[in-house]
């Protein structure tokens, strides 16, 4: 595929303290570097350093924009960033509350872009992108991703989606049919979490594998933005009501104390506990080791990975990890999150059924630029086809624009070709985290509660109870400020 498979696992996983520690001195002095005429600084993390350049006379993504019509005397530079989302949104407001410029162009992560603009401290593209530039984004983009890139008040655009990420479930198909269940019928259709549980503890009773479903349940942002997003949407649940409520604070319903969120945590608790849990779900079996409250990206992708476990939650790049021929091959399956309520069914717009948490990065011009007009045009450059294809197959990098998956070519992007029909449904289904100003302090409030309740150490009732307390707090100050 053209990437290293480490290397993609640091930018989504949380870096060490060291690391962090480490990488927050070396960009507290890039950011304030100088640079060249002629060239426009970009924010970014070390694998987009490597493809923008490229290695000797192959393909990079500075050529691919040159080839969709960046003035040929502008050169981007790409400033690494630390890898830990949260220590790189710091930094990047410790530069824009200084009023420093390079960089040009911020890579930020579509769950803390709000808040961004929000403090005004981006550029509204609406105003200075051309109209058939904003035309293609607003009617060709995923409409997830744009909804984290808009101004929540006047829906002016402030950022362009440089490539989203969706949840996805892995499974093995292998196994799976050796327990006499169908493993390509998931493929096609998500099965519901009943059917998903129960083969999937046939599958660990017939071939003796250690585990049967693995995801990530430590107490950090990715439970709360994220996998816990996934199951609770799948139950008919949201932390505000459906999705008509997700980017504006202060005056929005509180539900994570309803049916379909305590559900979530049931079914989650019989996953982990088993039946002699008295907050277990009745009827579902116990599938994941304890240790899911322990473990990130990486940490959950290491026993699925190593053919210890039947099925896993985690983001694309897994499927690139354990769908080559010398891994699973063509025994990996893929498919969007199971569910237990359909959309029909649910109480609230925008939830139930399949469901995938969004991740992903979008482009934001730094207003303290000199070098706006020249940062305009690599912005618009990275809207083309040929950069997006170019990303995605250097670097498997979903494209924005969710139907040049199909397009990438197979030898490029791996075993990900395989599976465009699951990440284009996967893409459909995405659902946002609810991001305000004050998402930071709610994501910390969430997963503590989720996370108490994972483990044990509070029921499902008294966990939302509280939960459903502080959220109510954090709403009223917001309110009572008059802000978002």
């Amino acid at each position: 595929m053209g990437r290293d498979g480490v290397s993609r696992r640091r930018f989504v996983a949380a870096a060490s303290t060291a690391a962090t520690a480490t990488g927050a001195l070396t960009v507290a002095g890039c950011l304030g570097r100088g640079q060249e005429a002629g060239t426009v600084v970009m924010t970014g993390d070390t694998d987009f350093q490597d493809i923008m350049r490229g290695e000797g006379d192959g393909p990079s993504v500075q050529q691919a924009l040159w080839d969709a019509g960046l003035d040929e005397d502008i050169t981007v530079e790409v400033r690494a960033s630390v890898d830990d989302s949260a220590q790189r949104m710091q930094q990047y407001q410790s530069a824009l509350q200084a009023g420093r410029s390079p960089p040009d162009v911020f890579m930020m992560d579509s769950g803390w872009t709000i808040p961004f603009i929000l403090r005004e401290q981006t550029t509204s593209l609406t105003d200075e992108l051309p109209d058939d530039v904003l035309e293609r984004v607003e009617d060709e983009y995923l409409e997830a991703a744009l909804e984290t890139a808009r101004h929540p008040e006047t829906d002016e655009l402030h950022a362009v989606p440089l490539f989203p990420d969706f949840g996805t479930m892995l499974y093995r198909k292998d196994l799976l049919e050796e327990a006499g269940h169908d493993g390509d019928a998931w493929e096609e259709e998500p099965p519901s979490w009943q059917t998903f549980a129960e083969a999937t503890a046939d599958a660990v009773e017939e071939s003796g594998v250690d585990f049967g479903f693995t995801t990530q349940a430590a107490a950090y942002e990715g439970l709360a933005c994220c996998t816990f997003t996934e199951v609770m949407s799948t139950w008919g649940g949201g932390y505000f009501g459906g999705t008509d409520d997700l980017f504006e604070a202060g005056d929005r319903p509180i539900t994570v104390d309803e049916e379909p969120v305590l559900d979530a945590i049931r079914m989650m608790r019989a996953f982990v506990h088993g039946q002699d849990d008295p907050h277990a779900m009745e009827g579902y079996p116990e599938i994941s080791p304890s240790t899911i409250v322990q473990w990130t990206e990486e940490e959950s992708l290491g026993p699925f990975q190593g053919g210890d476990a039947v099925a896993h939650r985690n983001w694309p790049f897994a499927i690139a990890e354990t769908g080559a021929e010398d891994a699973f091959g063509e025994d990996l399956g893929v498919t969007t999150m199971p569910y237990a309520v359909s959309e029909e069914d649910a109480e609230h717009d925008g939830v139930g059924g399949t469901a995938a948490g969004l991740g992903g990065w979008h482009l934001t011009l730094n207003p303290n630029t000199d070098q706006a007009e020249e940062a305009l045009q690599v912005i618009e450059a990275f809207t083309h086809d040929e950069v997006m294809l170019t990303i995605f197959e250097l670097q498997g990098f979903l494209p924005p624009i969710i139907d040049l998956v199909e397009e990438a070519d197979p030898d490029e992007v791996g075993p990900v070709a395989r599976y465009t029909d699951q990440i284009r449904a996967a893409g459909e289904n995405a659902v946002p985290r609810p991001v305000t100003d004050v998402w930071p302090e709610q994501s910390a409030l969430i997963f503590q509660e989720v996370h108490a309740a994972y483990r044990g150490a509070k029921s499902p009732e008294v966990a939302m109870d509280d939960l459903n307390e502080r959220l109510e707090q954090s709403e009223a100050d917001v309110e009572g400020t008059n802000g978002d």
